[in-house]
This record gives structure tokens, C-alpha cells and sequence, in this order.
């Protein structure tokens, strides 16, 4: 978002995926934004991590990065767990994790949807599972090399935004989306390098 008092950004489009929603000849593209003097505006952190990525001696490393995006459903109106009953708690944590069935799985049609439009978009997504907390679930990306690592995670986000916008469901990136002894939610990384 561009401050108020000058609202004009320039895009430099930096990849390009298959719109799963429009489908057809219809593109999603990343792109880094930038002030009319030729600033990256604050928010764009792509252009830092463009400049570690094309150094020498980082491009000669070939790295690859697979990254485990975790993440909550909840409820619209309420804003609790998808599964969770209203204003209660489930039972404890660990049937949950890679769990099957309707009283284990909450949110899979979701899921399931969201791993089918990565796919046709041209995301590099190797993975889905059930998390450890009910109505938390993971996707996983990679190998991808470099910043297309990113590009691809933050479109994987907004894919995942749009189906649970369909479905009516709320998606949560909060690390600690319900407080107390309840499983946390993250974004981990794995990497590889030519020289390891």
C-alpha cells in the first residue's frame, strides 16, 4: 500500500502463474512494487531478497528451499477453529496430525482444493497434511531455487485465500492462533546448497 499523500506505485511484473479461477488465458502474476522515483515501497520486501539471490557468490550455491506453510481454518462468524465447537475445545491434541475422518480432518475439501489449484497454476507444491492442532493444516513447496522459492509460497497464500474465500472460511497465518497449550503455526524453511 502506497501512503496516502502520493498513491501511485509502479509494478514490475517478476513471475507468472496460471490463474486457477479464471482459468483459460488468464495470468496471477508477482510483482515487485516501487514509488514513481524508483523506490521499492517499504512493504517490498522481494527487492532485498532480489539483490542476496543474484549476488555471485549466492547463485554459484544453486540453493533450493522447500518451506512448510502452516496455517488455521476458523470459523467466519466467530473466528474460532473450523471443527472447534463455538466458544469450546476440542479433545486433546494428536489423533489430529495426518488424521482421517470427519471427527480428525476439518477443513480437507478446502485443502484438497487449494493443493488441486497450485497444481494448474504451475506451483512447484509437493505436499498437504493435517497438523497437530484441529483445523490447522500444512502445505508444503519445493524444491524451488532461489526467490522463485517465495514467489511461489506467496501465490500458494493468495490461492489459499481465494478457496477458503469461496468456502466461507477464514484462513489464519497467526503463529499462536489460540492461546495456551495448543499447537503454534509456522512457515519452516528447509535449504540446500551445491557446497553442502
Amino acid at each position: 500500500q502506497a501512503p496516502g499523500e502520493d498513491s501511485e506505485v509502479i509494478l514490475y511484473p517478476q513471475a507468472i502463474f496460471k490463474d486457477p479461477f479464471r482459468r483459460g488465458n488468464n495470468i496471477l502474476v508477482m510483482c515487485d512494487a516501487y514509488t514513481p522515483a524508483g523506490e521499492p515501497i517499504p512493504t517490498n520486501k522481494r527487492h532485498a531478497a532480489a539483490k542476496v539471490f543474484s549476488h555471485p557468490d549466492v547463485a554459484a550455491e544453486e540453493t533450493w528451499y522447500g518451506i512448510e506453510q502452516e496455517y488455521t481454518l476458523l470459523q467466519r462468524e466467530v473466528n474460532w477453529p473450523l471443527g472447534w465447537p463455538i466458544g469450546g475445545f476440542p479433545g486433546p491434541q494428536g489423533p489430529y496430525y495426518c488424521g482421517t475422518g470427519a471427527d480428525k480432518a476439518f477443513g480437507r475439501d478446502i485443502v484438497d482444493a487449494h493443493y488441486k489449484a497450485c497444481l494448474y497454476a504451475g506451483i512447484n507444491i509437493s505436499g498437504i497434511n493435517g497438523e497437530v492442532m484441529p483445523g490447522q493444516w500444512e502445505f508444503q513447496v519445493g524444491p524451488s531455487v532461489g526467490i522463485s522459492a517465495g514467489d511461489e509460497v506467496w501465490v500458494a497464500r493468495y490461492i489459499l485465500e481465494r478457496i477458503a474465500e469461496i468456502a466461507g472460511v477464514v484462513v489464519s497465518f497467526d503463529p499462536k492462533p489460540i492461546p495456551g497449550d495448543w499447537n503454534g503455526a509456522g512457515a519452516h524453511t528447509n535449504y540446500s546448497t551445491k557446497s553442502m
